[in-house]
This record gives C-alpha cells, sequence and structure tokens, in this order.
C-alpha cells in the first residue's frame, strides 16, 4: 500500500467541519457531577437550584440559536467518555442524578472534558469556539469561587464578553458564592445579573441578554 498515494475522498479540513455559527455560547461547568468530594453535602441543595435555574436559560437560549457547550471534569479518568459519565450520574439517587437528569446533553450540544479548574485549560474549548466565531460566553455552573470563576477569568483574558447569571452557579457556602460574584463584577466586569432578573428591573433586566446570537 503507498501511504503517499493521494486519497480519492480527501478529508475536509476542521475549519470546514460542521461546527454551529454562534457569537454567544453557553458554557455548563461541572454540572454533570458525581458529588464524591469534601464538602459535596454542603453545594448539594444551591447546585441543584442553580441546575434548575440553568435548565430553564438553556432552554430559552436555544431557541434563539445559542449552542451548549458541557465543560466537565474527567475526575482522573483519561479515558472517561462524556456521554458515559452523564448516563453514570443520570442513574445516581440524590442531588447528582436530578443535576444529570435535569441537564442530561441534547443531541447538538458540544462537550470538552478539563483536567483542572478552567474549562480553558489543556482543552480545545479555544479552537471551538474561534471556529463557532463566539464572542460572549454565558458561564454556568459549579463551583463558583472555583472552576466557573478561573473559567471566567481565562474567558475575560481571551477578550471574551461574559455573563455568569448569579442564579446559575453555586458554591458550597453562599458567602463564598457572593466574594465571587463580586470579585467577577468588580474586577473582570463580567455581567453577573441573575437570569430571572425581569426587564427593566433596578438589576438591570436580561431582555438584553436572552437576545444574543
Amino acid at each position: 500500500m503507498d501511504l503517499n498515494a493521494p486519497d480519492d475522498k480527501p478529508t475536509a479540513p476542521l475549519a470546514e467541519c460542521d461546527l454551529p455559527q454562534s457569537r454567544t455560547v453557553l458554557l455548563l461547568v461541572d454540572f454533570i457531577n458525581p458529588l464524591r468530594f469534601e464538602g459535596a453535602e454542603d453545594i448539594a441543595q444551591p447546585a441543584l437550584q442553580a441546575a434548575r435555574m440553568t435548565t430553564e436559560l438553556k432552554r430559552q437560549l436555544a431557541g434563539q440559536g445559542v449552542t451548549a457547550i458541557y465543560a466537565n471534569d474527567n475526575y482522573g479518568q483519561w479515558r472517561s467518555d462524556f456521554r458515559q459519565l452523564t448516563e453514570h450520574c443520570r442513574s445516581l439517587d440524590g442531588v447528582p442524578g436530578d443535576m444529570a437528569r435535569l441537564l442530561a446533553p441534547g443531541p447538538s450540544d458540544l462537550a470538552v472534558l478539563k483536567p483542572r479548574h478552567s474549562a480553558f485549560y489543556a482543552t480545545p474549548l479555544e479552537v471551538l469556539l474561534q471556529q463557532m466565531h463566539t464572542r460572549r460566553l454565558v458561564i454556568t455552573g459549579l463551583a463558583t469561587d472555583i472552576c466557573v470563576q478561573m473559567t471566567a477569568m481565562d474567558a475575560r483574558l481571551r477578550g471574551y464578553e461574559v455573563w455568569v447569571p448569579s442564579d446559575c452557579a453555586a458554591s458550597e457556602r453562599p458567602e463564598w458564592h457572593q466574594e465571587a460574584l463580586s470579585y467577577l463584577a468588580r474586577v473582570l466586569r463580567c455581567d453577573t445579573t441573575p437570569s430571572c432578573a425581569p426587564a427593566g428591573s433596578p438589576e438591570g433586566g436580561n431582555a438584553g441578554h436572552t437576545d444574543c446570537p
């Protein structure tokens, strides 16, 4: 076999692959989660409430053509598959199963597995966003003061507009959640308006937020 022979059916370059074009992307960080870590019992209920709010936000944004990308911890399993992880979490009792069933990815959703806190670190996320011509990220997930904050920091360093809806993220303690939101708003200039804020409210409303693509 001549390995140098031309291919009769050349594959398309990566840039021409069938990726959706989405100026805004919804990023879901670590919602698919077995919650097996110290402090998990403290974040469980806030995480479930954040998952419920994110489910509704995801539905609204999907109706406007916004693509969702799951950025999930691989929990040290380099051979893990995100779909298998989702099915495993869906089979669990309690909050982990509830969150996975609420936010199970759809057929058009994308996913990256991350080895550390930020969704950008050692993942193809940046390449995906460039090819999708994305300029704005809506970052949701767990925990506000760790993976969500670090992902937002990396996004801002790369020039993305960032909205972290305060009701679509959670931390182990309410004060940690609020401190992280304050940092995101004050230092990183992220929008932290809740997803449920009515248009024209003192919090800024979200009419402009959901008109995204």
